[in-house]
């Protein structure tokens, strides 16, 4: 048999990888770049998390969007988020210091039991128990375009009203058209992608990038 030859692996230091990485992301978009300042924070963190350059054209910001997120997640957030994978993506150490929370309902016994009893998908009951009861003020939706299609026809009727929605729910079925139904309205900031792509890593890592952001200021 054949022996491919390997490349030669560089040695990095744990502490120096995610800096590594960042830096090689910068040099391969140089400036003049399609996103500036926070923008360009938000979609470096996505490219990150991906390793997608084609991020750099898909990804769509309400001109509020970056603003209302630090905002939020600085006054201390409380953040819906639809899958466990999403929440688990976005870790304690960002929220606690900044007073916020972020929490799952599927597992929540009304969820099934809403789910089972309508037919819908437990994410769609999630988002329509966390408008109830829970009044996020931050969406983090980036599996299911049921969960984003429920929260838009909450926000279209007036009983939702979040500070900000990233919405990357990822597929073939209502991934892209729930994503072009949340940039075509303009009652709440998002931050979305276009298409098929998206998935809770990608949308965690949006959050990720506003919350640090938010923990910068904070130490100023």
């Amino acid at each position: 048999m054949t022996q491919i030859p390997l490349p030669a692996i560089e040695h990095v230091a744990p502490e120096d990888i995610e800096r590594l990485s960042l830096s090689i992301i910068e040099s391969e978009v140089p400036e003049p770049r399609p996103f500036a300042g926070d923008e360009w924070q938000v979609v470096r963190r996505m490219i990150h998390a991906s390793a997608d350059f084609e991020l750099l054209s898909l990804t769509r910001f309400h001109p509020a969007a970056t603003a209302a997120g630090i905002a939020a997640i600085g006054a201390g957030a409380c953040v819906f988020a639809d899958t466990k994978m999403c929440a688990c993506g976005m870790p304690e150490r960002r929220l606690a210091p900044q007073g916020g929370r972020v929490f799952c309902l599927l597992d929540d016994p009304r969820v099934t039991a809403a789910a089972a009893a309508s037919g819908m998908t437990r994410a769609r009951a999630a988002v329509d128990l966390a408008v109830a009861e829970y009044a996020p003020d931050i969406y983090v939706i980036g599996n299911a375009p049921t969960a984003l299609l429920s929260l838009l026809e909450h926000i279209r009727s007036g009983r939702a009203r979040p500070r900000l929605v990233i919405g990357m729910p990822v597929g073939f079925v209502n991934a892209a058209e729930s994503k072009a139904y949340l940039a075509a309205q303009d009652a709440v900031p998002y931050i979305t992608v276009q298409g098929r792509k998206g998935g809770s890593p990608l949308a965690a890592s949006a959050f990720n990038a506003l919350a640090e952001l938010a923990l910068a200021r904070r130490g100023r």
